[in-house]
């Protein structure tokens, strides 16, 4: 099953059953891109929990090494953005990227959870975007410049439970039409079930929080007015525009 969170015509927040480019609530039914309707992020994280260098060939574009464990940093709920939105970029940078990932949405409150028992506390998938900040994601060690910032976090449109996204979808990202990354969960160098055991060792997870699994190779600056895909495979299009101020 697939699912969109949108304010219906008069106001009310509904989650409505996604099929074939409609949203279905009740008795009514829309268009994705009715204009009538506003697409929200399919969850309300408390945390988006943020994986660095998941895909070696990224941290080789970095010029990183690999880690030895997950490398975690956080966005917190100001950085959610939603499908359609203008993200602002902080004003008087030289380089904002964007980084195509996978998102895997929480479902239920978990500590502590087993590799064998992680995929059980997983309500489905998105698509998210983390957009950085380069110039001060360089000057610091705990990215809250580079990373945090409102808007920093696209997520959506759709949340795809697990059946629906094959062990190896494909994570892509366009700009203005064009291809720029394209890459596989099943290039992940930490699996989904050994970064949620690993992440809850430290903390809990609330149900809507989100992990962005991290990107594939191919990030790059953002223009002002740039028009942004990302797409997983199994999930669907999380469209958004970038402003640069």
């Amino acid at each position: 099953m697939k699912y969109v969170r949108f304010r219906d015509p008069a106001g009310a927040v509904r989650r409505g059953e996604y099929e074939n480019g409609h949203v279905h609530f009740g008795n009514e039914s829309y268009a994705l891109d009715d204009e009538s309707i506003d697409v929200r992020p399919p969850c309300e994280p408390s945390k988006i929990v943020c994986i660095g260098r998941n895909y070696a060939d990224h941290a080789d574009e970095m010029g990183s090494d690999v880690p030895d464990r997950p490398l975690l940093f956080l966005k917190p709920p100001n950085a959610v953005a939603s499908h359609g939105d203008t993200v602002t970029a902080p004003a008087g940078k030289d380089r904002i990227d964007y980084e195509a990932e996978l998102g895997v949405v929480i479902g239920e409150q978990c500590r502590h959870v087993p590799v064998s028992d992680a995929m059980d506390v997983v309500e489905g998938f998105t698509c998210v975007n983390d957009v950085s900040n380069r110039d001060d994601q360089r000057q610091e060690q705990n990215w809250i410049r580079g990373k945090a910032f409102d808007g920093a976090a696209p997520i959506g449109p759709l949340l795809a439970t697990p059946d629906e996204v094959p062990d190896d979808a494909a994570v892509q990202s366009r700009v203005n039409g064009e291809l720029k990354q394209d890459g596989s969960r099943e290039q992940l160098i930490f699996s989904i079930p050994e970064l949620i055991a690993e992440i809850t060792a430290y903390m809990t997870l609330e149900p809507g929080d989100v992990i962005a699994t991290g990107t594939p190779e191919g990030v790059g600056p953002l223009e002002d007015g740039d028009e942004v895909e990302i797409e997983v495979e199994g999930v669907g299009t999380l469209s958004h525009s970038i402003r640069r101020p």
